[in-house]
């Protein structure tokens, strides 16, 4: 499949790359991108999360009041989960969310979200470039050439640009990294693709 390659002025160059079908013309598998996504949300977090149960709170230790006699019901710990300031019955404890997905769902994962964004009109080819300046003002500018209004865009670059990083960092909504780096979670997130030309032979090597 050819498409228009773009420049950063947002103008056709005249020239058209290929691309590959089978990775942008690839059956679309919803439920490995669901996979995917789930298992990426899930390793970022902590588990650090805990509560107290009642042999962890602090005090307690001494029965409140004789068991029979008061008229009122019988009790043994202040810390009773019960009671104000007492512990927690099955509460959250530390555990490890981790979830493993194999490499081959991962990589239809990818290949999905890109032909998805390819048949979206969502996904622009533009010629590879840098920024030598490292400004923002710049980065901006090539975003207002393409139209860019605040929606969520992700560049994939052919290779590490420091400062392409530079310029694009401080820009809300705005994602740089290299093509055979990015995730399934990235590419779902974005609402406008712009792949560096450079870089589609990175996705073939990964992706293949």
């Amino acid at each position: 499949m050819k498409v228009e390659v773009y420049n950063i002025e947002g103008q056709p160059t005249g020239k058209q790359v290929e691309l590959p079908d089978s990775i942008f013309a690839a059956p679309i598998h919803r439920h490995a991108v669901y996979l995917v996504v789930k298992a990426q949300l899930a390793n970022r977090r902590q588990g650090t999360h805990a509560t107290k149960n009642r042999a962890k709170v602090r005090g307690g230790g001494r029965k409140p009041w004789r068991q029979k006699g008061r008229g009122v019901a019988r009790a043994g710990s202040i810390r009773s989960p019960l009671w104000v300031g007492g512990g927690r019955v099955f509460g959250p404890q530390p555990r490890d969310y981790s979830q493993k997905v194999n490499k081959k769902v991962k990589k239809l994962a990818r290949r999905s979200l890109l032909t998805a964004r390819l048949k979206e009109n969502r996904l622009t080819v533009i010629e590879d470039f840098t920024i030598e300046s490292g400004k923002t003002r710049d980065m901006a500018a090539i975003l207002q050439n393409f139209e860019i209004n605040g929606e969520k865009v992700l560049f994939l670059l052919k290779d590490y640009d420091a400062m392409v990083l530079r310029a694009g960092r401080n820009i809300p909504n705005v994602d740089i990294m290299q093509a055979a780096t990015v995730s399934a979670y990235d590419l779902i997130r974005c609402k406008r693709l712009f792949l560096q030309e450079g870089a589609i032979e990175n996705l073939k090597e990964v992706l293949a």
